[in-house]
């Protein structure tokens, strides 16, 4: 893996899950299929902030599409039936194309839900708000 300097300092301990998503992020496709979204959807009193990523998946059914959690990625993926029927294209020009699409998430962000319509599979996403807290670290005296 290539090392970054910024998470070479000796002051950033603890940040090696961070380099390596860092990594996994340059190694992502640059395929840019299926296009998506990402919007910021307005806080309510029972959630907090909530993200919202939206795929164009037309042509994807549910049972088309997977959508799972791995080593803090969300990865969809679109793998379509190939049509069994004996139809003959004079045009193909919408391809039954798999794809999987990886997003690196923070720690703490949860998934709310996902829901396909209309072409669109829509993917909520929460981060519950994080507890600042102070706490007093006692220094133990030496015995002489």
């Amino acid at each position: 893996m290539t090392r970054f300097p910024a998470f070479s300092s000796p002051l950033l301990l603890g940040f090696e899950e961070i380099e390596q998503a860092v990594g996994r992020l340059s190694k992502a496709s640059g395929d840019g299929y299926p296009p998506y979204n990402i919007e910021r959807v307005a806080a309510s009193a029972q959630q907090g902030e909530v993200l919202r990523i939206t795929l164009a998946v037309a042509g994807f059914g549910e049972d088309d599409l997977d959508i799972s959690i791995e080593e803090n990625e969300l990865v969809i993926r679109g793998r379509q039936k190939e049509d069994e029927s004996q139809r003959v294209f004079l045009h193909r020009g919408i391809a039954a194309r798999q794809f999987q699409r990886s997003f690196v998430l923070a720690e703490g962000i949860e998934v709310l839900s996902a829901k396909l319509e209309e072409g669109l599979l829509s993917i909520d996403l929460t981060k519950p708000p994080a507890e600042r807290a102070a706490r007093k670290i006692a220094i133990n005296r030496r015995s002489p």
